[in-house]
């Protein structure tokens, strides 16, 4: 497919130059309109290869590179992000469907992922202790050399900032690995990471589908792979880039619980769960899927139906990712329904402001009565859906959520401190919320979940992040002869 006459140009960027366009192409729609906006190579192992080759040769340089130095580049590279943040913005709300606001949002968080890392300086300092009369031992920590970052459609700007920054700043090359769906973001925060004064190879880009993942999995000079995307695949990911012997964090799917009491606050609970559902269209792992109601919440309910209607598609909400995606969250609705469900709000077939005819777009839906048999109980749906199941007392709901065998996030609507305590004692999940329906944690605490949610050690944002991306090296000296010598020397 010619790529002159899109919107928008799609290419590899390897050793600090774009390239690679002459192979097969696929098509990238975008979800406001259904209209193709760019290509994207589909890039082969032999890309890869390059890439790698680009990052091997700029990793002595960059890695000696005293850490306050890069530190600098990455000072920049936030201003950077800041200074083009509307041109970023646009980007993000024309391949992945957001509202500008959200697309704002998401620019503004990978700028303060990139203040952390401009911190890092100041929390890998070195340890050193006389073990010894004349006898010292040292602990550093160093990059493990060329890493992969694969990154999912939901966050073409914010996710790979999750990687990027952190990696980089400790020493680290990489190669990042965008969705397919979603890959004109990459492209540019390359030319931004370029003109702050990364160095040529440091960072690359190789688009392509699953050709390129497997290849990433099985490169043996790749070190270290990161994956965001669906529970199904980060599993596949994690056990191959395991076998070929390198570090692997896997971020995977989700199924988070809203454990809702009768006393919980009226206006901030309708509030809190319809934007957890329903901010980026639902397709978030940290999105509520399943609110859990104890006892009396119908009045609850009824104001989650006044906060969900004020929802517009194509005004302050956004579309699905693709036609597919659409079909697939409407069968879920439609297998409901037809298994007893009631459909308090319905979002299929919306009307959109601003008459996007062709643009996937799918309503608030709150569907009530589901029981814990029905498929959409107990799969992802990643749409602007949650489903309510009731439970008798805040025991059967804390069953409820650990049944599921996801782990990313739980949360109790509730003013009494008690309960609250419960459920951040027992609730199965890595990341809990009370009173909060999106409970991510802000740097420098990290992200990640537990169970089928993630599939790895460590995290790959905030302070676990070093452990991550660094290894250790400890060293040993003695510089006198004439000191005492005991067992320890």
């Amino acid at each position: 497919m010619p790529t002159t006459t899109l919107k928008y140009r799609t290419v590899n960027y390897i050793a600090g130059k774009p390239g690679a366009n002459g192979q097969k192409q696929l098509e990238v729609r975008s979800p406001l309109d259904g209209s193709i906006i760019s290509s994207v190579p589909l890039s082969t192992a032999k890309d890869l290869d390059a890439a790698v080759k680009a990052a091997e040769a700029a990793f002595p340089a960059w890695s000696a590179m005293p850490i306050k130095e890069r530190s600098q580049i990455f000072f920049k590279y936030r201003e950077l992000l800041l200074n083009n943040r509307e041109e970023l913005a646009r980007l993000v709300h024309e391949e992945n469907g957001k509202t500008m606001d959200e697309s704002y949002a998401e620019v503004d968080k990978s700028a303060e992922l990139t203040e952390f890392a401009c911190s890092l300086p100041q929390l890998i300092q070195g340890e050193l202790l006389e073990v010894s009369k004349g006898v010292e031992c040292r602990i550093e920590r160093k990059p493990l050399g060329v890493v992969a970052s694969i990154s999912p459609f939901n966050f073409p700007n914010m996710v790979p900032h999750w990687t990027i920054p952190n990696a980089l700043m400790l020493g680290n090359t990489m190669i990042l690995k965008p969705s397919e769906l979603v890959p004109i973001s990459a492209v540019r925060i390359a030319e931004l990471l370029k003109e702050a004064g990364l160095p040529d190879g440091v960072f690359n880009v190789v688009n392509g589908d699953r050709e390129i993942v497997e290849a990433i999995c099985d490169h043996p000079a790749i070190k270290a792979v990161s994956f965001v995307g669906s529970t199904k695949v980060a599993k596949i990911v994690y056990v191959r880039a395991s076998a070929s012997l390198k570090r692997a964090v896997c971020l995977g799917g989700a199924k988070n619980h809203l454990i809702v009491l009768p006393d919980a606050h009226l206006e901030m609970t309708a509030s809190n769960v319809v934007a957890s559902m329903s901010g980026c269209a639902g397709q978030r792992c940290m999105a509520a899927a399943q609110m859990v109601g104890v006892g009396g919440i119908d009045h609850i309910i009824d104001r989650m139906l006044v906060e969900a209607k004020k929802l517009i598609p194509g005004k302050n909400l956004g579309p699905v990712i693709s036609k597919a995606a659409y079909e697939r969250i409407t069968g879920y609705i439609e297998e409901a329904e037809k298994a007893g469900a009631k459909i308090l709000l319905d979002g299929r077939n919306p009307t959109v402001e601003g008459g996007a005819k062709d643009g996937y777009y799918l309503g608030p839906t709150i569907i009530d009565h589901v029981t814990l048999d029905m498929r959409i109980a107990k799969e992802e749906v990643f749409g602007p859906v949650i489903t309510i199941i009731r439970a008798k007392d805040l025991d059967a709901a804390i069953d409820i959520e650990n049944a599921n065998p996801y782990g990313n996030a739980a949360a109790v609507f509730t003013q009494s401190g008690g309960q609250a305590r419960q459920v951040m004692e027992r609730a199965s999940a890595g990341m809990i919320g009370v009173n909060i329906g999106v409970p991510v944690p802000r740097e420098p605490f990290s992200f990640g979940g537990w169970n089928d949610s993630k599939f790895g050690t460590c995290d790959i944002t905030g302070k676990s992040s070093i452990e991550f991306w660094t290894q250790l090296k400890k060293t040993t000296t003695k510089w006198n002869p004439e000191g005492k010598v005991n067992w320890m020397s």
